[in-house]
């Protein structure tokens, strides 16, 4: 109780995000009850208060209780409610985060590429036989070989952002000193494809490191859809601009414009972007406190989930879902590297083709990748926020994954035009892209303290499988059968 006369002290009602905080009003034309100013409060010293007027839509600030979302209790709300939902994402830290990770991954599938288009004038230009420029080809997939479970540590410890800066700032070196090596020895040429290589098997394993730090559970799917369209354009860009960059400076034009993107993109990102979304300045309460409570994620700072400086292997390779990962990483890279690296051969030496039209055959493909990549995403979200378990979700889209590009491919062998050919292509390069919502995503709940190195472990078995080019098509079953959406206990004894 206060004495008489005594100024009680002003408070105001905790304010919602902007966009957000008048969508419980039941659209009735009138301010929430919490925004409306009395008209006669229950002190009358409001004279000697400040002449400032009451902000409604002022940003909130960081506090450790963050309003909660909006609520509606009519179709109307419902469909208030959904735009405002999906204004919030479009324009939070988090999707800012997605787009810089998918386009970090469009400049390494670009600088990765490249060669594919090279790879013809190369030869006819220093007189490399076919078999050597397989061997160039492949010598990208040593480099590739070595280290994503290296770099998959290094993303467990150390966070996301700061190893992808690192693996941007390298290959993209690798890539810009493409042209100075070619001119002195094919060792030294070699040698940058190499690096290249190891550069970018930190990419994937930091890109799932940033969303499982970054997203909640029910939109992960979703941001590794974004971030793996901005990695399919990539072969996009390579195959559609490589051609013409090289019509107007030569053959390694690409790999210098490529590489100068490299180093603008890490210009921006370690500025703009932060390992967590608690250390980042500019987050808002509501989205930190939306983030957090939708995340099964301990962050690895925190007590005896901090990551281990060597992993645990044995207990990790121990798991059968650990098994499942593995085969399916193999069986999708496997597929997706043969057909990244032959498609402009194929056309032009099956059908004939110039470089540039295989290049435009070539590219579609990858946009459908990209594209239903997305949808994909969007799809296994809305299962799991619906009630499907995220097991039985995971294994509904790796099964599309695995299933329908072999039934597509199966097409393609009847094709008799390149048009034809194509579009067997598109639809099994665009199926094969629901894999993403299964085995990819898979990575972050299982383990997410070993997420980074889970990834390289399972993409050294895919980088093998590519180099040998032999998988059995009982992964798809090994994978239905042993595959968890459930967090895995690798730290425990016994």
């Amino acid at each position: 109780m206060t004495s008489a006369g005594q100024l009680l002290p002003l408070t105001r009602p905790p304010l919602l995000p902007p966009a957000l905080g008048l969508l419980n009003c039941r659209h009735r034309g009138r301010l929430p009850a919490h925004a409306r100013i009395p008209l006669s409060p229950p002190w009358r010293a409001h004279r000697l208060l400040p002449a400032a007027p009451l902000q409604l839509f002022r940003a909130p600030a960081r506090s450790s209780a963050a309003p909660a979302p909006p609520r509606a209790s009519s179709s109307g709300g419902g469909e208030a409610l959904a735009a405002a939902t999906a204004l919030e994402f479009v324009t939070s830290e988090r999707v800012k985060v997605a787009a810089m990770l998918a386009l970090a991954l469009a400049l390494c599938n670009a600088d990765r590429v490249v060669m594919s288009v090279a790879i013809v004038p190369l030869s006819q230009a220093y007189g490399w036989t076919p078999s050597f420029a397989g061997v160039v080809q492949s010598s990208f997939l040593w480099g590739y070989l070595m280290s994503p479970i290296i770099g998959g540590a290094l993303v467990d410890y150390y966070g996301g952002k700061r190893v992808m800066a690192y693996g941007v700032a390298l290959w993209s070196m690798a890539t810009f000193l493409s042209p100075w090596a070619a001119g002195r020895s094919i060792w030294l040429f070699l040698f940058t494809r190499v690096l290249l290589g190891i550069a970018e098997g930190v990419a994937l394993p930091s890109m799932n490191n940033m969303v499982s730090r970054w997203f909640p559970l029910t939109e992960r799917s979703s941001a590794v859809g974004i971030a793996m369209a901005g990695f399919q354009l990539g072969n996009t860009i390579g195959l559609l601009l490589s051609p013409i960059i090289m019509s107007r400076t030569g053959i390694f034009g690409p790999f210098v414009i490529f590489g100068l993107f490299g180093f603008l993109w890490v210009m921006v990102w370690i500025p703009a972007i932060s390992g967590t979304p608690g250390e980042h300045a500019q987050i808002s309460a509501y989205e930190l406190e939306y983030i957090t409570k939708g995340q099964k994620l301990v962050k690895p700072q925190s007590g005896s989930e901090k990551p281990k400086r060597v992993p645990p292997f044995s207990k990790l390779l121990s798991k059968w879902p650990t098994w499942a990962l593995i085969s399916a990483n193999a069986m999708h890279s496997w597929g997706y590297f043969v057909i990244l690296s032959w498609i402009p051969v194929y056309f032009k030496t099956i059908y004939h083709v110039n470089l540039r039209e295989a290049a435009w055959f070539s590219a579609l493909p990858w946009v459908m990748m990209a594209v239903l990549g997305y949808v994909a995403g969007v799809v296994s979200d809305t299962l799991i926020r619906n009630g499907t378990s995220i097991t039985l979700t995971r294994k509904i889209m790796q099964s599309i994954g695995f299933l329908g590009p072999g039934i597509a491919l199966l097409g393609l062998n009847a094709a008799r035009s390149p048009i034809i050919a194509s579009a067997w292509l598109t639809v099994a390069v665009g199926l094969k892209s629901f894999g993403h919502s299964g085995f990819l995503v898979n990575l972050q709940e299982i383990a997410p303290q070993y997420a980074g190195v889970l990834h390289g472990m399972s993409n050294t078995a895919g980088t093998f499988a590519a180099i040998l080019g032999t998988v059995g098509a009982v992964v798809l079953f090994f994978w239905d059968i042993f595959a968890t959406g459930e967090r895995v206990d690798f730290d425990t004894t016994g």
